[in-house]
């Protein structure tokens, strides 16, 4: 049913939507922070796989926060005429417009990681993520199973509104308060900058000296905390879980600083979301939504198979 739907919306869209080789516009949240770039490693799996002569550009902003850069980014693309484009969309709103251009100009759009509001349903032919609730929800069940169902916890999140975080936050903060007595500081938004969640973990620790767990929920938020905890002292007294599963997370999950990573398949992300827009030039049905998965990473796990499969 999922792809009849994905066909249908798909429809009057691929009737005239670009069918020759092209340019495929990978337009990511920022180019600064490994995830991203494991995102375009997939990306580019994707297109040496494919064999239909697109060629592909990969852009993003110097950082998350920088929406108005990504907006001028799909409208370029829209402009210069690309094939498709795949989306990270830094906003949900905000990347509205480009998006409704880019399907008024006939080019596909895959979006990938964050939604768009629901008024973008239409424009864009599929979207491919984590499913963000369950993986905050996971993080929640992987901290209370460490820290008990009373005392407090704080939450260190990105960029308030973007699509992940309303829902792995969102995920997170619901589970605790529906399977624990737990009460939470925060959130508190880093930006995704690994700078300001240092800082910003290191005044939540002074002015909470209770705290029992403390949630990092993205790459850069949890590397700032992670080092936040180790420069205080007290990565051996608070249960920390992050987010993302980059070398730096991965150091903090085996010295003890984390006990885990819930990790995304961030390769996958690009993979699969170059290799659903090419099912789409080719007038092939997909689904509208689709799962990339979490895993959870702890000490124990950090050198299995499954583990190894979503770490970069």
């Amino acid at each position: 049913m999922k792809k009849l739907v994905g066909a249908l919306l798909f429809g009057a869209l691929a009737a005239t939507g670009p069918a020759k080789a092209g340019e495929i516009a990978v337009i990511v949240k920022t180019v600064n922070s490994t995830f991203w770039q494991n995102v375009q490693k997939g990306a580019e799996a994707a297109i040496k796989a494919d064999g239909g002569g697109n060629t592909l550009t990969v852009q993003g902003p110097a950082a998350e926060s920088a929406i108005a850069d990504q907006v001028n980014m799909v409208e370029n693309a829209v402009n210069r005429g690309v094939a498709g484009i795949v989306l990270a969309p830094c906003d949900p709103d905000a990347l509205v417009p480009a998006v409704k251009k880019a399907w008024e100009a006939r080019i596909p759009v895959v979006v990938v990681d964050s939604a768009l509001s629901p008024q973008a349903e239409r424009y864009y032919q599929s979207f491919l993520a984590t499913d963000n609730r369950k993986a905050g929800e996971l993080a929640a069940e992987t901290l209370i199973a460490r820290v008990g169902t009373e005392g407090r916890i704080a939450v260190m999140s990105y960029v308030a509104g973007v699509g992940s975080e309303t829902g792995r936050v969102g995920g997170f903060i619901d589970y605790v308060k529906a399977h624990s007595k737990l009460g939470i500081v925060g959130p508190y938004y880093s930006q995704s900058q690994m700078a300001t969640a240092l800082n910003q973990t290191t005044d939540v620790l002074a002015a909470h000296p209770d705290l029992k767990g403390i949630f990092g929920a993205n790459e850069p938020t949890a590397v700032g905390m992670a080092r936040a905890l180790k420069q205080s002292g007290k990565a051996d007294r608070i249960v920390a879980v992050g987010f993302d599963g980059n070398q730096d997370l991965q150091g903090f999950v085996k010295d003890g600083t984390l006990a885990a990573i819930i990790v995304q398949g961030s390769f996958q992300m690009g993979e699969r979301g170059v290799a659903t827009l090419s099912k789409i030039l080719r007038k092939q049905p997909v689904e509208k939504f689709i799962d990339t998965g979490t895993v959870r990473v702890t000490k124990d796990t950090i050198e299995q198979p499954e583990a190894k499969n979503v770490l970069y």
